[in-house]
């Protein structure tokens, strides 16, 4: 059965994931002029998905890491830090937004999805 909205737990505020996004499968088909473009799309949307917030920030490291080889060849596979932080800005509509920064690793063999402690 599947539960209610009024039973479920709710989120914690701030928290910070590292996950592996799997870029090539989700340009797969894509013309190649705009792969690199819709890979920046889907990692805001994987983001928005994972973290439950409308307003994503992307790094200038992990946007440029994904242009680095040009339009046409974006990386594989991409490891991504994804914080929620408080909105600073009082008028802002969502109280909550994902940064998404690169996290370098050597190989992907292995990783998982793992908790972030906020230094």
């Amino acid at each position: 059965m599947a539960k209610d909205r009024a039973d479920r737990k709710p989120k914690p505020d701030l928290v910070s994931r590292d996950y592996t996004i799997h870029l090539s499968k989700r340009v797969h088909k894509t013309t190649f002029k705009s792969k690199a473009p819709k890979a920046i799309k889907e990692i805001r949307k994987f983001a928005q998905k994972a973290m439950g917030t409308k307003d994503v920030r992307i790094d200038t490291k992990l946007n440029k890491h994904v242009w680095a080889t040009g339009v046409r060849s974006v990386p594989t596979r991409v490891r991504v830090r994804l914080s929620r932080k408080r909105n600073e800005d009082e008028e802002a509509d969502e109280k909550l937004y994902t940064l998404a920064q690169l996290v370098e690793v050597s190989s992907f063999k292995g990783l998982q999805t793992e908790n972030v402690d906020a230094a």
